[in-house]
């Protein structure tokens, strides 16, 4: 029974200690996913700062310091949410590694105390027997030779019990020293997910104080939006109308009647198929940037009852900078729009790219560009500061969401 109690907590190890690596795998990829998710939140708030709060001098209107603020606070929230979940991953791991570490060290002592009887055994043996003796004493040679075989495994038995105390003394130094960084990290992290905290309480009551104030001008605000956004359809009406002409006439000039799409030289046909199959990581239209406006229909982020529809995204970026084209290209149109900046169309095959709010245009229609190529200088708005680039992605003439198209946006 003893034997059968030894050998089934020797089992128990062997699984715990080959399982380790499979048991903690998931963890370990959810816990390097976080500490990826945490980099990225907080080299968005410091984006964030740099580009829509270094300039506290410019007086931005009450509701762009709103929007400001909201992104700001949004990006925040996320940040304090992977905190927390780094921390409960940790408890998990801490509380795991506790476990194996204690059943470690009762097996390990289960081990110490068979070999120490065994040790003992063996001194009283070969105190009353000598192992010539032992051999010498064989009623025949297969007896002799048998015994001799016994004491080899016996001998060699002795040997792996203490290579198995050495190896699991190793093991259970490393789980100890494991669990120790382990706990000095959670630590670490509640230590910082305290300060954010206290930043995100600062940002969410002048948010609310700012909100107050909006709130007693939200009729003249709702017009402003309504009068911003009747803008901005209209101008991707007229380039979605624009792209739309563009195939027609290039269908027209093959004599291909009612088609959606491009008819496409052999190096166009090329160029789109290599832009479809850089989908996801396509270049950054600027060189810096923050996301300002996301793609789709969405309630505005201050007035909730306004919806906003956008059939790209708005980028915030330091003054002076550079639009520059995503993938290689032609330069389809040059377009301005009455009370507003010039934008830019790119060709790429059966898909666009589009950039516009610029205040000078380096390019002209037809011109052949490169993937990052410049384009034109964005525009400064001298009332809020902002310089800000609106971007959007066709497909033929269908605007497609730029998020699944370019790399960590």
């Amino acid at each position: 029974m003893k034997n059968y109690k030894k050998h089934k907590s020797l089992f128990i190890l062997y699984f715990l200690i080959l399982t380790l690596p499979y048991c903690t795998f998931s963890q370990e990829t959810k816990q390097k996913r976080l500490e990826i998710e945490k980099v990225d939140l907080e080299k968005e708030i410091v984006k964030i700062n740099s580009l829509l709060f270094t300039n506290v001098s410019k007086k931005k209107s009450l509701l762009t310091q709103v929007e400001d603020l909201s992104l700001k606070i949004n990006v925040r929230k996320k940040l304090v949410l992977v905190y927390n979940d780094q921390v409960n991953e940790l408890s998990k791991t801490i509380i795991q590694n506790e476990k194996k570490l204690n059943d470690l060290q009762n097996e390990l002592n289960i081990l110490k105390r068979d070999y120490s009887k065994m040790i003992i055994k063996s001194y009283k043996s070969k105190s009353e027997q000598s192992r010539l003796m032992f051999l010498f004493s064989s009623k025949s040679f297969l007896q002799a030779y048998q015994r001799f075989q016994y004491m080899k495994q016996y001998a060699k038995f002795r040997k792996q019990q203490s290579q198995q105390i050495i190896s699991k003394t190793e093991i259970l130094k490393s789980i100890k020293k494991e669990l120790l960084q382990q706990k000095e990290k959670k630590l670490e992290i509640i230590e910082l997910n305290r300060k954010i905290q206290l930043n995100f309480e600062y940002e969410m009551k002048e948010q609310k104080r700012l909100l107050l104030k909006l709130k007693k001008e939200e009729r003249f605000f709702k017009k402003q939006i309504f009068s911003k956004q009747k803008k901005a359809e209209i101008i991707s009406q007229q380039i979605q109308e624009l792209i739309k002409e563009a195939i027609a006439e290039s269908n027209r000039r093959s004599g291909i009647k009612k088609s959606t799409v491009f008819n496409l030289t052999p190096e166009a046909k090329l160029i789109s198929e290599n832009f479809a199959l850089n989908k996801g990581k396509l270049p950054w239209p600027v060189i810096k940037g923050v996301v300002v406006q996301g793609f789709g229909q969405q309630p505005h982020p201050i007035v909730r009852t306004t919806l906003i529809k956008s059939n790209g995204i708005t980028l915030a970026t330091p003054n002076k900078t550079i639009a520059r084209s995503i993938f290689e290209g032609f330069v389809m149109s040059v377009l301005s729009f009455k009370g507003s900046n010039p934008t830019v169309l790119i060709q790429h095959g059966n898909y666009i790219s589009s950039y516009s709010n610029l205040s000078e245009v380096y390019v002209k229609k037809g011109d052949k560009v490169n993937a990052k190529e410049s384009l034109g200088k964005i525009f400064t708005n001298p009332e809020t500061g902002r310089t800000t680039l609106k971007f959007s992605i066709f497909k033929a003439n269908m605007p497609i969401n730029p998020k699944v198209w370019i790399y960590k946006l």
